[in-house]
């Protein structure tokens, strides 16, 4: 058997204050929604270098998306669990 879950990343770009958000957002066909949002920020003396603002937005979301995801298999498992000890 064979799945495919797919990360999607959406960017916000805000060149006025320098900001970065991204939200990455998980598809697995689950009714769960599980998402994570990182932000980035330049420092107004760096250069010009909006890739490097997007990457780590991304990361971060990642990283957030991550945790969630994490968040979300130990309810599932603790569920789980539960049902196993009631006899479920």
């Amino acid at each position: 058997m064979s799945k495919r879950w797919t990360v999607e990343i959406e960017f916000d770009e805000h060149p006025e204050t320098r900001n970065t958000r991204a939200e990455a957002r998980l598809l697995t066909g689950d009714p769960r929604d599980v998402r994570g949002v990182g932000r980035s920020w330049r420092n107004p003396h760096d250069a010009e270098a909006p890739a490097i603002g997007d990457e780590l937005a991304a990361a971060r979301a990642l990283a957030d998306l991550a945790d969630h995801l994490r968040a979300v298999a130990g309810e599932d498992l603790e569920a789980a669990n539960d049902q196993a000890s009631h006899g479920w």
